[in-house]
């Protein structure tokens, strides 16, 4: 079963314009065209789009992060940790405010990957 990228989209919950974005950064998401140019997706590839938006919204990884770990686990290494950034502070923070913070850092990443898709769309390069 194929879906049109419409479908896809609704299926996932992302917007058009992130996917057409993420076939331009992720090598390995190319779907077919149909006879009328339109983009349709396979099951694999409905997979592979769940596990970068996974990747990118919920574990918080960059672009180039979320690429290089997709890669690691497509190619049988999926242990790698290749998050950009420093690593984790080791100083303590009581639970709630840890909560916060991720959920603050979580929405700040989005917005961030919002306005490069959004400067992507509109033309101007991504900073």
């Amino acid at each position: 079963m194929f879906y049109r990228i419409g479908e896809a989209c609704k299926k996932l919950d992302i917007q058009p314009y992130v996917l057409r974005y993420w076939e331009t950064e992720f090598p390995v998401l190319a779907p077919r065209k149909s006879r009328s140019g339109q983009r349709v997706y396979a099951q694999e590839e409905l997979r592979l789009i769940r596990r970068i938006k996974e990747l990118l919204y919920e574990e918080g990884y960059t672009i180039a992060g979320a690429k290089k770990k997709l890669e690691a686990e497509l190619s049988g290494d999926g242990l790698a940790d290749t998050r950009e950034g420093p690593p984790p502070s080791s100083t303590k923070v009581d639970s709630g405010a840890a909560k916060r913070i991720e959920t603050l850092e979580r929405g700040l990443r989005e917005a961030a990957e919002e306005a490069r898709s959004l400067a992507v769309l509109l033309g101007a390069s991504p900073q």
